[in-house]
This record gives C-alpha cells, sequence and structure tokens, in this order.
C-alpha cells in the first residue's frame, strides 16, 4: 500500500459493524507520508484510528479515502514534573497504560474500552467515570497539532489559537487531522481501584446513592437493567471508586502496588448466531447478574482492567451480536429531565422488544469542552441494541425523547441520527461551521456521518 496513494480498498465499518463501506486506504508510517496524501489526492477524506468507534464517524465510501493512522503512535516526550506525555495521535490508551502505570501514571479520563487512540479520544473529547468531578479529556490536553487541509500544520491550545482548539476537540475529525497530543497523566500510588458496589432497588434509588456517595469518590458508574419493569424499573448496580493507596492493598499487592497486567479472559473466534441475544436471554441474565451481589454494599479492591475495561478482557466482543452486528444509542438528558426522560427511555426499550445486553448509567458535570461536546449536566445512558427488525422505528422515538427534553447523542456511538434532530441537538454547531468554513472551505475532511447529518461548509 503506498501511503501517499489511497488506491488500496478495504471493507471498513466501526465497532458495531454497522454500516459498512468500501473505502480507498492509505495507511502513512510518518507524518510526512500524511501531508502527501493531502497533497498527492484531492478527493475527501477522514482519519481513522483504531476503529472503536461505534457508527460511521470514522468511514468515508469509495468516493474519497480513510487515512489509517494507527501507525502512527510514536511516544515523542515525557515531562515527569508535570506529567504531560506528548505522542503521536495512532498511540493507543492501552499502550499508554502498559508503560506509564508502572511508574505511577494514569490516564486522566478514560472511556470503557483502553484500545481507542489518542486522536479519537481527542476528536470526540471523550468522557469517564469521572466527569462528574473533572469534565472530558479536552481538560487535560495541553496541545494539539493539526494537519490542516491545505497540508499546513498548526498547534492549537486554550491559549494559541483557541477557536481551532475548542473546533479541533470533539470536531470528530472533521476540522484536519490530529498528529500529536500532549496530554497531562494523572498521578497514582498504586495499580489498583478501592471499589464500592451498592445495590439499587429502582431509579429512583439509584439517583439518590448517586447523589450521596459521588462526593466520596472519583469515580462512579451504575449497571441498569434495562428490562426490569414495574416497581422495579431502573433497577441497578452502582459502582464507586478511588485510586487506591497502599494502605487499601493486601499483602500480597503490596509487594508490587504499580504492577499492571492487562486482562485476558477469552477471544470469541467467531459470530454468535442470529437472535441469541433477545428480550429473553438478556432478562434472565440481568435477572442473574443483580441477584448475583447478595450484599447491597460491598467493598472491594480490584485492579485497573476489571474495574474501567472489563469488556476488554474478551477479543472481538462485537461478534456476540452476530453478523448484523448492533448499534450503541448513548443520549445525556439535563439534570431536570433526567429521571422522567429515563423513564420514558426505558419504557420505550422494554416496549420495542429490543434488548440491550448491557446498559450503564452515569451521572454528568456541567458542559465544557469543544464546541460539538456531547455531555451537558445530568445523566447518560448507554445501551447496546442488536440489529433487529423495528430498530430503526425505537431509533427514531429515542431521538425524539432525547431532543425534545433537551438532550443529545453522542456522536461517536451514532448511526441513525437524522440532520434536523442533529441540529436540535447541537445548537452549538454553526458557530462550529464558521470555524470549519474558514480552515477547510472545500470540505476537504468529512465522513460517512457527516455527509448524513448533513455538515458541510
Amino acid at each position: 500500500m503506498d501511503a501517499a496513494s489511497p488506491t488500496d480498498t478495504m471493507r471498513l465499518s466501526g465497532w458495531g459493524r454497522y454500516p459498512a463501506v468500501e473505502s480507498r486506504v492509505a495507511r502513512p508510517e510518518k507524518r510526512d507520508a500524511l501531508q502527501a496524501v493531502l497533497e498527492g489526492d484531492d478527493q475527501p477524506v477522514i482519519a481513522r484510528g483504531a476503529g472503536r468507534s461505534y457508527g460511521d464517524a470514522a468511514l468515508l465510501n469509495s468516493g474519497g479515502a480513510t487515512v489509517l493512522t494507527d501507525r502512527l503512535n510514536r511516544m515523542l516526550a515525557f515531562d515527569p514534573d508535570t506529567g504531560v506525555l506528548r505522542a503521536e495521535a495512532g498511540v493507543r490508551l492501552r499502550e499508554i497504560l502498559e508503560v506509564f502505570v508502572p511508574r505511577g501514571w494514569f490516564l486522566p479520563v478514560t472511556p470503557g474500552t483502553k484500545e481507542v487512540t489518542l486522536g479519537g479520544a481527542v476528536a470526540f473529547d471523550i468522557h469517564g467515570k469521572n466527569h462528574h468531578r473533572d469534565g472530558g479529556i479536552s481538560n487535560f490536553v495541553h496541545e494539539v497539532e493539526l494537519l490542516k487541509a491545505d497540508g499546513g500544520k498548526v498547534t492549537c491550545s486554550v491559549e494559541q489559537n483557541a477557536e481551532l482548539f475548542w473546533a479541533t476537540v470533539s470536531g470528530a475529525g472533521l476540522i484536519g487531522i490530529i498528529t500529536e497530543v500532549a496530554l497531562e497523566l494523572r498521578p497514582i500510588e498504586t495499580a489498583y481501584v478501592a471499589k464500592r458496589t451498592l445495590k439499587a432497588d429502582d431509579l429512583g434509588d439509584a439517583f439518590a446513592l448517586f447523589e450521596e456517595h459521588e462526593p466520596d469518590y472519583l469515580y462512579s458508574v451504575a449497571w441498569i437493567d434495562c428490562l426490569a419493569s414495574g416497581d422495579s424499573l431502573g433497577r441497578s448496580h452502582l459502582m464507586f471508586g478511588r485510586h487506591a493507596t497502599p494502605d487499601d492493598l493486601t499483602s500480597k499487592q503490596r509487594q508490587d502496588p504499580l504492577g499492571y497486567e492487562p486482562d485476558h479472559l477469552a477471544s470469541l473466534p467467531f459470530d454468535l448466531p442470529e437472535g441469541v441475544l433477545n428480550e429473553h436471554t438478556v432478562k434472565a441474565f440481568n435477572k442473574l447478574y443483580y441477584a448475583h451481589q447478595r450484599k447491597r454494599d460491598k467493598r472491594t479492591v480490584v485492579g485497573i482492567d476489571p474495574f474501567f475495561y472489563p469488556l476488554d478482557a474478551i477479543d472481538d466482543w462485537n461478534r456476540m451480536y452476530g453478523e448484523s452486528g448492533f448499534v450503541q444509542f448513548q443520549c445525556v438528558l439535563p439534570m431536570e429531565e433526567s429521571y422522567d426522560g429515563l423513564e420514558e427511555i426505558l419504557s420505550q426499550v422494554q416496549e420495542s422488544g429490543l434488548a440491550s445486553f448491557l446498559a450503564v448509567l452515569k451521572r454528568m458535570g456541567p458542559p465544557d469542552g469543544g464546541l460539538l461536546t456531547f455531555p451537558t449536566k445530568g445523566y447518560t445512558l448507554a445501551l447496546d441494541i442488536p440489529r433487529r427488525d423495528g430498530l430503526e422505528d425505537l431509533l427514531r422515538d429515542l431521538h425524539e425523547t432525547v431532543a425534545r427534553r433537551g438532550g443529545r447523542v453522542y456522536l461517536a456511538k451514532d448511526a441513525y441520527l437524522r440532520p434536523d434532530t442533529f441540529r436540535e441537538m447541537y445548537p452549538a454547531l454553526e458557530e462550529w461551521l464558521e470555524v470549519k468554513r474558514r480552515v477547510d472551505p472545500e470540505n476537504r475532511f468529512t465522513s460517512a456521518q457527516a455527509q448524513r447529518l448533513g455538515i458541510e461548509p
């Protein structure tokens, strides 16, 4: 594959395996070659890191080219006094953890998988279990190097080219190609998390527990049984955590407090048959999972991977949804709409008969970050839903509910949102487009998602 001539074709999809497109691809090994891609071809392009966005945000059909950045993964410099790591955008979060956790550093913000790239994390201003305390990853990004449509490079930050910076973080790769990131890491004393798990009998109980215990912990998240109904609607396991100190550890753990070995339990080498994950199997699993923790209040000390990245222990876990794939729907609702809105959404999912095997609830802090950043102060719900008959109707209803209640859908997970609903959810779009028109007037950077949503200068 000639990095400067994207003529080879690959079939690509997001992590949800839908949609899939045939795209011309380039895979540069150095940043100079990345510039040559833009100079040697005047067709639209989109950068793609690890391919872990769920929908079509990092896809472009044969009318353009997809630039694979996975080989641009060098760590360039680290300042132990400030904790600032400078690295190329193709570095995966996993690689950062493997190098820096044993040295006493952790990511300041992390999603539920460590397989995303640094560039992708910045492009979608990722959030984690600590958003209620720390906000998104953009709060810890010191600088970004950006390759523009004209082939020039520019450094942007909160102080330098700030308008470009806030359009780039959360800009879904549509402002330019992120080539380098300076990220401030978090110091830690151990590679363990002091975890507390609480059972909530219903949605109101879950809200009360979040409110009561979040001030005491850096991290919080809940697994929610999206198929429980009646008096049990919204029953959950809430998990709170903080980085463990040496005093929290067992004598065995203290022998190597910063020892870090990523979990790997199994691989899924084939697609499960269509329909294995259905309303009945998921309801049975949820009931067993909820009943498994008998104590209402359980405290343990666990490794980083079990707390932050449980699904990463299974390679290719997306294959459990079958060849048709799945959609992850993630929304956030303002605080004043969260309770009633989540009740409505959970009821809509139950009525559809489309079961969500994974349902995650988190509380988010005040909106900050990029112009198209996802979070707002309130609650966010993420559902993994298999692609079956009736899915489009369900998603249309969910999108309308979220928009009516002043919320929004996360673009890193989206594959079905409509242009008018998208514009209603993201009121800063026009301000973002003004920056896009200045730095990319010919719309060189676009994606299948951007085309679907009508995003153009």
